[in-house]
């Protein structure tokens, strides 16, 4: 299992930006692929999931602002970020978790495999 991240970068503020994360090793049996931020000195959150079903969860930092997608003839998940935030900056990272059980979605220690995380800075 492997998941790679790309699309990271600087932003303006009230600017776009897209992640994506590319994933190999497995195609339909998984729970949900997730998009987590840690910012230095703070804790990884989550910030949006999609499951198996495309079933979207978001955190409500950045609900409205964030879509999460995927194209599952590209093995990918997306994340569109818009009108980013000074607290949106943080290494961002893309995980997949095959049985999440009675857990919810944002909690980190339930996925399986990570990918290496992309810095996105917002800076005027």
């Amino acid at each position: 299992v492997q998941l790679v991240e790309s699309g990271g970068g600087l932003v303006e503020p009230g600017g776009s930006l897209r992640l994506s994360c590319a994933y190999s090793g497995f195609v339909l049996d998984f729970h949900g692929i997730a998009w987590f931020r840690q910012a230095p000195g703070k804790e990884r959150e989550g910030v949006s999931c999609i499951s198996s079903i495309d079933a979207t969860y978001y955190a409500d930092s950045v609900k409205g602002r964030f879509t999460i997608s995927r194209d599952a003839a590209k093995n990918t998940v997306y994340l569109q970020m818009d009108r980013m935030k000074p607290e949106d900056p943080a290494v961002y990272y893309c995980a997949v978790v095959f049985v999440l059980g009675g857990s919810t979605w944002y909690e980190a220690g339930e996925y399986d495999y990570w990918g290496q995380g992309i810095q996105v800075t917002v800076s005027s």
